[in-house]
């Protein structure tokens, strides 16, 4: 029976870390690290987020500011608020919560938000970073993952791993950190022939496809390390992963369970990519200062 790897406990110690470094941070520079988060309409998951997000800042001691807009704001009204954010001192790191109205092109937001202040980690600059191996910030999510799997003492290198989606929030982005890591790395969509012989092959196995319980034993090596990111509202109003946890567990030899694995960790690394854009700005001022 596979052990589950507790994200809350994780993010938790996590979260106690930030505190503590931004303590630190705030007693030797005299700056709060400030996160503004940006809210286009009334998506009740998107809200739900934006509550969470709040109550990390204050937990881990920062400046946190919200900006809620009507659902028919324009595209031009967006981009000037970014603009504002961009120039805006007291503020290090800009989130603006997706899915955007259609009336707004996602990219032209993510493109304008400073890629320094980019703590989502969706800017073509840090994009580029992440491929070539020197991103500014890894996307939030990605990165949790990531830690999930060093903190519990997973060793990655030379491990077949198998990522199940190729979304640009997950998908891309971890299969390219677990290449880092030394994992011989497939990525997995919705026109690959014969999955289940693909994710069989699996040391460790990333289900990020959006489909309730799709990994099913069948589709899982015996001893594998399962990592699910799929947050699913079933009929009965239960959330599930993208993996039947009861099928799976039995056969893995580690395992994240939905709620309470991946999701707590995606807002404990959004609040260390603030203290992280805090930081690099002092770091920049300095050498600014030194010429």
């Amino acid at each position: 029976m596979a052990a589950v790897i507790d994200g809350n406990k994780i993010a938790q110690n996590i979260r106690n870390e930030v505190r503590q470094s931004a303590l630190e941070f705030k007693e030797k520079t005299g700056i709060v690290p400030g996160l503004a988060v940006v809210l286009v309409g009334e998506d009740p998951a998107s809200q739900v987020y934006v509550g969470k997000k709040a109550k990390a800042c204050a937990e881990v001691g920062f400046l946190s500011r919200e900006y809620k807009l009507p659902a028919e704001t324009s595209e031009a009204k967006l981009l000037s608020l970014i603009n504002d954010l961009n120039k805006d001192h007291l503020i290090h790191g800009i989130l603006v919560q997706l899915p955007l109205p259609e009336q707004i092109s996602t990219e032209k937001i993510i493109a304008a938000i400073d890629p320094h202040k980019d703590v989502d980690g969706f800017h073509p600059y840090n994009v580029g970073g992440l491929v070539t191996g020197s991103p500014l910030f890894i996307p939030c999510t990605p990165r949790g993952i990531m830690e999930l799997i060093a903190r519990t003492g997973i060793d990655l290198k030379g491990k077949e791993a198998v990522v199940v989606g190729r979304s640009n929030i997950v998908g891309k982005p971890i299969a390219l950190l677990l290449l880092a890591q030394h994992a011989t790395v497939t990525i997995c969509h919705s026109r690959t022939k014969d999955l289940p012989s693909v994710t069989r092959r699996a040391d460790v196995l990333i289900a990020a496809i959006g489909k309730p319980q799709m990994i099913k034993a069948n589709m899982v090596k015996e001893g594998a390390v399962v990592i699910d990111v799929g947050v699913n509202r079933l009929e009965n109003g239960k959330l599930a992963g993208d993996v039947d946890f009861n099928e799976v567990a039995p056969k893995a030899s580690y395992i994240t369970p939905v709620p309470g694995g991946v999701g707590p960790m995606t807002i404990a690394m959004l609040m260390k990519n603030t203290l992280d854009a805090a930081r690099n700005k002092v770091s920049k001022s300095k050498l600014r200062n030194n010429f």
